[in-house]
């Protein structure tokens, strides 16, 4: 019901807002058409000063006597004012974007990180851009540094640094409505950097390091324990036949011959060294 309340709330200003001109009074019906008057005996010269144009990316918001005139925004194209009581306000309807500003922001786990981020509005209502606000642009660019002030501030570091998709879409959301009033459509927010303190920075490298070494270690050790059970199971096939190890250490020779390689070591039973001890 709030919400509902809140709406047509909205819908009666902006209804008020393009319907202002509605009750001009007897006193400013007589100074509009006096100016008609003057207009009209002042031809082909006074049209110069009536006739206007505006861009097709951009809208005029037109004051009667200090009353937004009735239709709302007018353009792109032609379109006529009286020159005594009317003046207009041109507001461009292209995307904008603005970098925002390194904030220092104390993360949930009291970490002080440094984020950036880009912003890209757009006027949706230009009435209410220019009745609304006094400067949509600036009011924009502050709201955002608070906006990404407060929602990195209910993060972790953790949670800033692998869910950047997730607090984009979480500040445009905020944004987006906290700007409707103002006319203002959010398209796009991104978050561009986030600066970590250098002595944070070292100790989260060395943190790296040492996990990197422990599974380097890991992983030797694991392959240790493999060589070493494979070399049981052989050591196993070949005292099952005597003949196996002569084998082996033929191919040993063969396989040293093979690399060119000048020493052979020929290895020599325990039992025949002990015969010449014996005799000696």
């Amino acid at each position: 019901m709030a919400e509902r309340s809140r709406l047509s709330v909205d819908k009666d200003e902006r209804r008020a807002l393009e319907e202002a001109d509605a009750s001009l009074g007897f006193c400013g019906w007589f100074i509009v058409i006096c100016s008609i008057l003057l207009t009209l005996a002042t031809l082909p010269i006074s049209i110069w000063m009536c006739v206007k144009i505006v861009k097709e990316y951009e809208r005029a918001i037109i004051f009667r006597l200090g009353r937004i005139l009735r239709g709302g925004a007018k353009g792109p194209g032609l379109f006529f004012i009286l020159p005594c009581t009317d003046n207009f306000i041109k507001v461009d309807m292209r995307t904008i974007s603005f970098d925002i500003p390194p904030q220092e922001v104390l993360t949930k786990d009291s970490v002080t990180v440094s984020v950036d981020g880009v912003v890209y509005y757009r006027v949706q209502n230009a009435t209410l851009a220019v009745a609304n606000i006094t400067n949509a642009d600036a009011a924009t660019r502050l709201l955002a540094q608070t906006t990404l002030r407060n929602v990195l501030g209910t993060k972790n570091l953790a949670e800033i640094l692998s869910d950047r998709e997730e607090i984009a879409h979480s500040m445009m959301t905020t944004l987006d409505e906290a700007t409707d009033d103002w006319g203002i459509k959010v398209q796009r927010v991104e978050i561009k950097d986030v600066k970590l303190p250098m002595q944070l920075q070292r100790a989260m490298a060395a943190e790296a390091e040492a996990s990197r070494e422990a599974r380097a270690k890991v992983i030797a050790a694991e392959g240790e324990m493999n060589a070493s059970r494979a070399l049981k199971e052989a050591s196993l096939i070949i005292a099952e036949s005597p003949s196996a190890l002569q084998l082996r250490y033929l191919q040993t020779l063969n396989t040293i011959a093979a690399e060119k390689n000048s020493t052979i070591i020929f290895p020599l039973p325990i039992d025949m060294m002990q015969v010449f001890l014996k005799q000696q």
